[in-house]
């Protein structure tokens, strides 16, 4: 019996970009059945290759695991596109894509000729997609960003997310690049649809500045109208003690999250072993129970730390109170929920067995299993005769230093 045909199976892709966002959202259509061609430098190829040594925020390991994430089911060319002699490559390659993906900030894209107007006339059915930090126009349309500065620094995600007189927080490696991938992937598919209605072609795109403020959307909603934008407090002195975090005994944190206390409030009081609470005249209503905060935070507080979150969770699970544990990266690992959600994608590449899946879900396919990365340039002269190069056309290439 053949295999389910994927939804973008015949689709040409083409992956000029690096690091993370941009080359993410390549993997997504990837794993869903494109021909995601990435050209990339010679020799070290893109930078994203070599941060399982060098980002001092990743986890250690000797298996290059965020190239099995990022650079999944892609074909390398290593094409040096400042050559000239490049240039007749990539235009041969521009002309059969469907789709061309570029991270280039706006003046590297106008030296290297990768902008939309560059490329429309060559191929009028192209999808062009690009991702730039900040903007495509404005005073900083030329910033490199990176998603810590553009999607959760500028976005005012950091800052909104501190405790009351605390720094601001640090975001976790590439959170917000992740999250703005999949906004590619629905523009792209957005660019696809277009070219079904119209036959033509077009650009689409995002910043992670734009990803950072959608994320951000209920807090600069509300200031973009004048809103008074409220502080975080910590936990031990909470705005309202009900949607809080709690120590459980076994040191795991319980997030509390009883936004409708109006209904709950008795059955809380019961399961928590203070059924005297439900009638304590301090705590009546929600409006009391908010203006008393830290008093009810004070009688709630060593009731959770008695016993272990097991123990809570096997207390709360049927009441309808909404809670949950703060997970650790290593519990995910081996969560029983993660496997039915498909969080984890088995590879066959013994280095990388497992990696994360593309949260994308679909009833009628499943994402391809992925074996090894590509080297750099591993399918240069495939990618080229496939162009119709000759070999002494790709030796010519080689010699003149254009093909890595």
């Amino acid at each position: 019996m053949s295999e389910p045909l994927l939804p973008l199976a015949g689709l040409l892709v083409l992956d000029i970009s690096t690091f993370i966002a941009a080359p993410a959202a390549a993997v997504a259509l990837a794993d869903y059945g494109a021909d995601v061609i990435k050209i990339e430098a010679p020799g070290e190829g893109d930078p994203h290759r070599h941060n399982y040594k060098r980002a001092a925020t990743y986890p250690r390991s000797e298996n290059n695991f965020p190239l099995q994430l990022d650079g999944r089911l892609k074909r390398s060319l290593a094409l040096d596109l400042k050559k000239p002699e490049a240039r007749p490559v990539l235009e041969r390659l521009i002309r059969r894509a469907d789709i061309m993906i570029v991270n280039f900030p706006p003046p590297a894209r106008e030296r290297l000729r990768l902008r939309w107007e560059d490329v429309e006339t060559l191929n009028p059915r192209l999808v062009y997609c690009s991702l730039t930090g900040y903007g495509e126009t404005g005073p900083d349309r030329d910033r490199p960003g990176f998603d810590v500065t553009a999607y959760f620094g500028r976005s005012g995600i950091l800052d909104s997310a501190r405790y009351e007189d605390g720094p601001p927080g640090l975001s976790l490696p590439a959170q917000g690049d992740r999250a703005t991938a999949m906004t590619l992937v629905a523009a792209i598919l957005l660019g696809l649809r277009h070219r079904d209605q119209t036959g033509k072609g077009c650009w689409v795109g995002t910043s992670l500045y734009a990803n950072g403020a959608w994320a951000n959307g209920t807090t600069l909603a509300g200031a973009a109208i004048g809103g008074t934008l409220v502080t975080r407090e910590p936990p031990h002195k909470p705005k309202n003690a009900l949607t809080n975090l709690y120590r459980t005994r076994d040191d795991r944190w319980l997030q509390l999250l009883m936004v409708r206390d109006d209904r709950l409030w008795p059955t809380f009081c019961q399961v928590i072993g203070q059924p005297e609470l439900a009638s304590d005249p301090r705590f009546t209503d929600r409006e009391e129970r908010r203006q008393r905060a830290l008093e009810l935070h004070g009688i709630i507080e060593p009731v959770f730390a008695s016993r272990t979150y097991a123990e809570w969770e096997a207390l709360l699970s049927t009441t309808g109170i909404p809670f949950g544990v703060i997970g650790r990266a290593v519990d995910v690992v081996d969560d029983e929920q993660a496997k039915h959600a498909g969080i984890f994608a088995e590879t066959t590449n013994p280095d990388v067995p497992r990696t994360v899946n593309n949260p994308i879900r679909l009833g009628f396919a499943k994402p391809r299993i992925s074996g090894r990365p590509s080297a750099v340039g591993e399918n240069n002269e495939d990618v080229l005769r496939e162009l119709a190069y000759s070999d002494d056309e790709i030796e010519a290439l080689k010699k003149a230093g254009a093909l890595g």
